[in-house]
């Protein structure tokens, strides 16, 4: 193997006969496989109506006999047809057609095309071929990194070669691939200095007063800020109670140079919960503004002299910040670092401290390290693959994973103008912060779409390119109703905070290339591909013993951007983790023969009745449809399980709309979804009147809430 291939794995190749199937295959690797197999009959392998680059067709000529077949064929009897070939060792090599993609994708291989080879009836040899330089941050050196790496899973065996697993054994070899990146042993604190200097030009627009501020100042605050931090305390840990905007950016910098863990607090949350975060941080400074404080009167704050406000702060070290605004323009990173201490917390050290929403019970913990956040920036970021003067939206708040990782630490290493606003829901005012700014990409939620719909005009949003949402599922009305409004498809992703938070996206469809096969990177009712580095399991619900990857089970995780353990929370982590680094995700859902992931619900939004797993977003959905509600308005109904002596559980539906009538409101809704085709036991059990579905800031619902309201 050259230099530049790595080569993992090699002793996973079986001495008998198979089918190796690459997810996809490039000139330079072909010679590569050949020295595997090197002595054995191989025979290339090539679906009929598949386009292969000239150069590889040349080489394939020359190199050896070849097989072609179709998806329209019947597959065991061409399996008939191949197995001599597999005798005496032989090898059957697939070699996928010409394709273009998002980057960082690792199979090429069609749905339809995977089934029919997973079909001939012949042991299957899945092989990754990845190249790590798809996935490289502005501020890493492609050349240390290989140039590809030929990872080799373990054989599946004729009778269970399925796409499904075909898929998991390759989502697997990615995993190991790319948590070898010499970028994850590094530290946050370096990758944001080096950001904020290779970026010096790019510039933060706060939208709340209409100022902007370039990299370089920010660089020269944070610096000289980090330091009077680290003088004011000797906690490890330093709270922030500060909205999206350069305030909120700065001290979450000069936290992370300081060596020191930002914590970032939830102030809509409710008091104890609030109480609750602090207590389990064990704080003795927090970061705020006096402005913030008199908005927030009813806030449980701390002590005044525990207070750190950043407005007062900031003007008393005018002339050191000037001064490091200078000197930052002129040294190199490597030489400021030394200076500030920067860099000395790295790989698996803790880097942010987030926690829960707290949406089913106490706000648990949640510390990402630096690894975890590194890893999450890369994944998603490879795969944005922004163009240079791209500009992102930062209105999320900063104690939400997304706006921490996504809106916070990616636009400083990446050099992306951030255009920050305090509030996600002041939608009127967002709209016209897009226009003015230009902003391309526009991450939201869809309780806060739907505030766009009513109160942005569609030239407003001309500059988008990207719409992701995330938190809760998109309804494809609410998705259809965006597009016709404002010509752009919202994209559906999901992710968690343990998972620092991104795992998968949809995004559009790389642009056509002549005779190019195009991968698909978007499916509407999913949550997308999942993002390098990330493998995939799912387990049964009930018996938590494993299942094909595209049958519904409850999804495991596993990557370099997954939590080590909630804070100070033993049990509970191991009630998530495995010693080997799986994460049970509490969401219940399956792959599809593409990799696209759907999320059929959490598995506390299911109730176990009569022994069968009734999914609770399915009913809402139905109800929803059965009543004639708009998915584009705000919510109206939310449907809860209760325990019930008989069944175990049973449906109460939650229910802003309903009459005095409640009985027979019940028995016609019983009669339109079993009308639908649901089954009785899916059926509300009661309706219950409320005034309002209570949701969470983030938008999702607030499961505690429902649950008191169920039983109250």
């Amino acid at each position: 193997m050259s230099s530049t291939v790595q080569l993992l794995h090699a002793d996973r190749i079986p001495a008998t006969g198979c089918l190796v199937i690459p997810g996809r295959l490039g000139l330079n690797e072909i010679p590569q496989l050949e020295k595997l197999f090197a002595g054995r009959k191989i025979t290339w392998f090539i679906e009929e109506s598949a386009k292969l680059d000239q150069a590889v067709q040349d080489h394939l000529e020359k190199s050896g006999s070849g097989a072609v077949f179709s998806d329209d064929d019947d597959a065991p009897a061409v399996g008939e047809q191949l197995m001599p070939m597999l005798e005496n060792g032989g090898v059957l090599i697939f070699v996928p057609g010409r394709a273009v993609s998002r980057s960082a994708i690792p199979c090429h291989i069609p749905g339809k095309t995977l089934r029919t080879l997973c079909a001939f009836g012949l042991p299957v040899l899945p092989v990754l071929i990845d190249y790590p330089r798809e996935a490289c941050l502005s501020i890493e050196k492609p050349s240390a990194l290989p140039q590809a790496v030929i990872s080799i899973a373990p054989e599946i065996p004729a009778k269970d070669a399925s796409p499904a697993l075909y898929r998991e054994r390759l989502l697997e070899r990615v995993e190991e691939s790319f948590s070898r990146r010499p970028l994850l042993k590094s530290s946050l604190a370096t990758a944001l200095l080096q950001g904020l200097k290779k970026h010096s030009r790019n510039k933060l627009h706060d939208g709340s007063d209409d100022s902007s501020i370039g990299f370089d100042r920010i660089l020269g605050a944070a610096l000289v800020f980090s330091k009077y931090l680290r003088e004011s305390t000797d906690n490890p840990r330093i709270g922030i109670i500060l909205p999206p905007g350069k305030a909120g950016l700065i001290a979450n910098l000069a936290a992370v140079f300081a060596g020191k863990t930002p914590v970032n607090f939830n102030f809509t949350a409710g008091h104890e919960a609030v109480r609750s975060a602090m207590r389990q941080a064990g704080l003795d400074r927090y970061v705020t503004a006096d402005p913030f404080v008199r908005k927030l009167a009813s806030f449980p704050w701390p002590p005044n002299r525990d207070l750190i406000f950043i407005e007062r702060t900031l003007p008393s070290l005018k002339k050191k910040i000037i001064t490091w605004t200078i000197l930052g323009k002129i040294l190199p990173a490597a030489v400021i670092a030394p200076l500030f201490r920067i860099g000395k917390k790295r790989n698996n050290d803790e880097a942010v401290l987030l926690f829960t929403s707290g949406s089913s019970g106490e706000p648990k913990g949640v510390p990402l390290t630096h690894r975890n956040v590194l890893a999450n920036v890369c994944q998603f970021g490879a795969r944005l693959d922004l163009e240079p003067g791209a500009a992102i939206l930062g209105c999320l708040p900063l104690f939400h994973s997304f706006g921490s990782t996504v809106t916070l630490w990616y636009p400083i290493i990446e050099g992306i103008d951030l255009v920050t606003y305090p509030n996600p829901l002041e939608t009127k005012r967002l709209g016209e912060l897009v226009a003015e700014r230009g902003v391309n990409v526009l991450l939201s939620t869809p309780t806060f779409l739907r505030g766009y719909m009513k109160r942005v005009e569609p030239e407003q949003l001309r500059s988008l390119k990207l719409v992701v949402t995330g938190a809760e599922k998109l309804p494809n009305n609410l998705a259809e109703s965006f597009q016709d409004r404002f010509g752009i498809a919202p994209q559906e992703g999901y992710g968690l905070t343990e998972t620092s938070p991104a795992t998968n996206v949809n995004l559009p469809d790389p642009a056509p290339v002549a005779d190019a096969l195009v991968i698909p990177s978007s499916r509407r009712g999913s949550v997308g591909q999942l993002l390098p580095g990330i493998a995939l399991r799912l387990t049964d619900p009930a018996t938590e013993k494993p299942l094909s990857c595209d049958k519904q089970g409850l999804i495991w995780l596993k990557g370099a951007n997954i939590f080590p353990g909630y804070l100070g929370n033993p049990q509970k982590s191991e009630e998530v983790l495995t010693k080997d680094g799986w994460f049970r995700t509490g969401d219940v859902g399956r792959l599809d023969d593409d990799g696209f992931l759907f999320i059929e619900g959490r598995i506390s939004r299911f109730s176990k009745i009569g022994g069968e797993m009734v999914p609770h977003e399915t009913v809402e959905a139905a109800i929803n449809k059965a009543l004639g509600l708009d998915a584009e308005a705000e919510r109206k109904i939310a449907v809860v399980g209760i325990p019930d002596v008989q069944k175990g559980e049973v449906i109460i539906l939650l229910s802003t709309i309903a009459g005095p009538a409640l009985e027979q409101e019940c028995i016609d809704l019983r009669y339109k979804l079993m009308d639908a085709g649901f089954p009785s036991l899916w059926c509300p059990k009661a309706i219950v009147p409320v005034p309002e579905i209570p949701v969470l800031a983030s938008g999702k619902l607030d499961l505690k809430g429902c649950e008191a309201m169920a039983n109250g």
